[in-house]
């Protein structure tokens, strides 16, 4: 038979890894690192650009930065008709 004690420790296990759980949440839909990911895609891209010598690297870098945004922003409404069509549960 489990103890009080045992109880116990398995309780508060459970409210540290929800706190977890909870707070990796909190990042992957944060704005914050949204923004992150778009600097970082702009980044990449121009200087992948600049690297194969495409002229205006810096301006046609914008065009997949703004394609990922759209995506984050975009995903939510179909995550909510996935979830009321596809996926009932």
């Amino acid at each position: 038979m489990t103890s009080i004690k045992q109880l116990q420790k398995d309780i508060e296990h459970i409210m540290r890894r929800n706190r977890q759980v909870e707070k990796n949440k909190a990042w992957e839909t944060s704005g914050f690192r949204k923004l992150l990911l778009i600097i970082f895609t702009y980044l990449t891209i121009a200087i992948y650009l600049r690297f194969i010598n495409v002229d205006r690297h810096w301006i046609n870098a914008i065009v997949p930065a703004i394609g990922f945004w759209l995506s984050t922003i975009s995903l939510p409404f179909f995550k909510s008709l996935w979830e009321k069509y596809i996926h009932k549960v």
